[in-house]
């Protein structure tokens, strides 16, 4: 069987990751990168981490949804036309995924969405749009949790559709036994007396008073922020001449790799993110986690009580990184075993070859 993952940014390079081994074992595995994250810290920092190596590099860049999107299609196409793979595969919901998956399935080819089902059902985020239409337009749907797979039924996918558990959680945890309390000691941290920052979404950041609100929250509540800034949220920062507004409580550092990430996340008082993986992460390393959004697909952590739902209001902001505690104790609502494994067993079920 000749397989081909598509991927572009950050969680793709980790989910590929998991499954890359797996999909060998099939037959010929092709990863194709298209390079919507192309900072050296934001895309080789992870090849290197996991040592993999794309077979093809689109180095598309950066760009506006639809020129960016648009480019991507049409270099993946004539990839897709060329390699003509038994099945592709298309992650989570980025620009990559939806250029990934129209360029399969106008093709006629095989398509397949990891991380399929999840709906924050605000169509205002292009994620939102990236997630429905892959999932609509995919042959197979591997779902990562029930909530997903309920979706998907309702949607009427339900014959597509297979709950395999989440490829990102399979990977962390295959690296728990990394995360050191020493590896702090380079970023000046002790454990729990910092509070581990991530922003990036352009709902977030690309909006000037968004911006403004969220680092005001992060500066009145007065704690420790350590902040891995994306090259992003860096450019807006400079743009909207807002290096005032990041208060002196406010740590910003360059971005850092899979591991470190982890670790900061893991051995922090609490994360504050828009990033659902990073949502998904800290749940599962037991961390409470205050989302600078007013929704999530990630609805198991927030019903979980170890997630809560802020948006941008400075005050809410402020208020949640200073009060906001679980108020259940931790239950693992990612324990599905091995679905990288899942996965590929399913394709050597439902692909022909």
């Amino acid at each position: 069987m000749k397989t081909v993952s598509i991927v572009g940014a950050r969680p793709q390079f980790i989910k590929g990751a998991i499954l890359s081994g797996e999909l060998e074992k099939l037959g010929e595995h092709i990863l194709i990168n298209t390079g919507q994250h192309y900072d050296i810290n934001m895309a080789e920092i992870f090849f290197e981490e996991f040592r993999m190596k794309a077979d093809y590099n689109l180095k598309i860049g950066s760009g506006s949804h639809g020129v960016q999107t648009a480019h991507m299609l049409e270099a993946v196409e004539r990839l897709l036309a060329r390699i003509r793979p038994n099945v592709a595969l298309v992650y989570g919901d980025t620009n990559t995924t939806l250029a990934g998956a129209l360029a399969a399935a106008k093709l006629r080819i095989p398509l397949a969405h990891v991380e399929a089902g999840l709906r924050s059902y605000n169509r205002m985020v292009p994620e939102e749009i990236n997630r429905v239409v892959s999932d609509h337009v995919s042959d197979i749907l591997f779902a990562p949790t029930e909530y997903a797979m309920k979706i998907l039924t309702a949607e009427g996918l339900d014959e597509r559709a297979h709950m395999v558990g989440d490829v990102m959680i399979q990977l962390m945890r295959r690296h728990m036994d990394k995360l050191s309390k020493k590896n702090l000691d380079r970023f000046g941290l002790q454990p729990e007396e910092y509070i581990m920052c991530t922003l990036h979404s352009p709902e977030n950041v690309d909006i000037k008073e968004n911006l403004v609100n969220i680092l005001k929250g992060l500066t009145d509540s007065g704690k420790h922020i350590i902040f891995p800034i994306h090259p992003r949220t860096k450019r807006r920062i400079r743009e909207f001449y807002l290096s005032r507004d990041v208060g002196k409580n406010i740590h910003v550092i360059d971005p850092v790799g899979y591991v470190d990430m982890l670790t900061l996340m893991k051995f922090s008082e609490m994360v504050i993110t828009d990033s659902g993986g990073v949502q998904k992460e800290a749940f599962a390393l037991k961390r409470p986690c205050v989302t600078a959004r007013n929704e999530t697909e990630w609805i198991e952590t927030v019903d979980a009580g170890w997630n809560t739902t802020v948006g941008t209001n400075p005050a809410r902001i402020a208020k949640a990184l200073t009060t906001f505690r679980p108020k259940t104790r931790w239950k693992d609502v990612y324990s599905i075993p091995n679905p990288a494994e899942r996965i590929c067993e399913i394709l050597r079920i439902r692909v022909r070859a």
